[in-house]
């Protein structure tokens, strides 16, 4: 079977939810049509994490990230054009679209092209971005235009599935997912006494790294605790406590080292689809303090695996009682690695998305029904 892909932001959490298809369905080819931010990270490094077996690229050269009518007719009509010429070969069984912008190009394309079995995960929907009104009312129309073009929503949490109920949109869920098998445990380094809170992703607005400098100022005067921020963005400038560091980005070993060793992951996210990052901290045994918002409250079990807070007072208060008693780092990490064996895993998760594709189980619009594992 053949997928195509089509993604936009070729970055953050979306490139790994595209990679992570692309290694859980080996035996099928994966094409990758695909623009680029070169402000976070230049394609070709993305390119590197993907498996070079079952996967191939296209550029998508005039797609860019803001809303823009002339531009994004240019970047509709250079993606009309690939579609029409992998249909014209035979190399379209299944179109995936990911992320806002993506999915409404994408639909309206496919629909032009005749392609019929589309499908289009928001991994974060653009209304839930919206700080005023008539800015949130603008992307919930462009939601529902995109509806009409066709194609089936599949949510990648319930809680994303849930707003779009709510615009009176027909949509689906599969929760993201991580490969959980054999993934060693993390453990804190201690020897220099520190406490870490860490912290993975863009440093955008989305991200709201202004609540997380606000979080760690308050610790500003305890030389035990540090903040950690695995990352980049144009955000970083909002980082003015002196103890948060910036690590960059960073590969996945490297990810990995600095989450391994942290006490407590910490998200101030003002929404999110699901976040890999957060899943990764539940893999690796790490209690997860997160913001209460879409996505968030998928990934916590209040009081058991971590816990989740409204503003910046709650988060600071959860972090103190953290600190003064370890014991509980312990036995809720533990209980986070349970829920994302239980609930995330990938191999469980994504091989729905196979299902999916070749339309043994297409029957979007269940408003609410998880697709069916058989």
């Amino acid at each position: 079977m053949i997928i195509v892909h089509i993604v936009e932001p070729f970055a953050g959490g979306i490139a790994v939810f595209v990679k992570s298809l692309t290694e859980s369905m080996p035996d099928d080819l994966h094409i990758v049509v695909h623009g680029e931010r070169k402000e976070e990270i230049p394609a070709d490094l993305v390119k590197k994490n993907f498996p070079r077996r079952n996967v191939r690229f296209i550029r998508w050269r005039s797609a860019q990230r803001s809303i823009d009518v002339l531009k994004d007719l240019f970047a509709f009509a250079e993606l009309y054009k690939i579609l029409k010429r992998l249909k014209a070969k035979n190399l379209v069984d299944a179109v995936h679209l990911h992320s806002s912008k993506s999915g409404l190009l994408g639909r309206a394309a496919c629909r032009m092209v005749g392609i019929q079995n589309v499908f289009y995960t928001p991994n974060g929907a653009s209304f839930l971005s919206a700080k005023n009104k008539v800015t949130r009312y603008l992307y919930c129309q462009l939601e529902k235009l995109g509806s009409r073009f066709g194609g089936n929503v599949v949510c990648c949490s319930p809680s994303e599935l849930q707003q779009y109920v709510n615009l009176g949109i027909k949509a689906d869920y599969i929760n993201n997912g991580i490969n959980v098998k054999d993934k060693p445990a993390g453990h804190v380094g201690v020897r220099d006494g520190k406490f870490r809170i860490v912290t993975s992703g863009r440093i955008e607005k989305q991200k709201n790294p202004e609540l997380f400098n606000t979080i760690a100022s308050y610790f500003q005067d305890m030389p035990g605790i540090e903040f950690i921020w695995i990352g980049e963005g144009s955000g970083k400038n909002l980082f003015t406590s002196g103890n948060i560091t910036v690590t960059g980005w960073l590969d996945n070993k490297g990810v990995h080292d600095y989450v391994a060793g942290s006490h407590i992951y910490l998200s101030t996210s003002d929404y999110e689809g699901m976040s890999f990052a957060a899943l990764e901290a539940l893999a690796l045994n790490k209690p997860v303090l997160m913001r209460e918002c879409t996505g968030n409250i998928d990934v916590v079990k209040q009081g058991l695996n971590g816990d989740l807070f409204k503003n910046a007072s709650e988060a600071i208060i959860k972090i103190l009682q953290y600190q003064n008693n370890p014991e509980m780092l312990d036995i809720m990490g533990g209980f986070s690695a349970e829920i994302c064996r239980k609930e995330f895993d990938m191999k469980e998760n994504f091989k729905t998305y196979r299902e999916l594709y070749a339309g043994s189980i297409l029957k979007a619009g269940g408003n609410g029904a998880k697709w069916s594992l058989g």
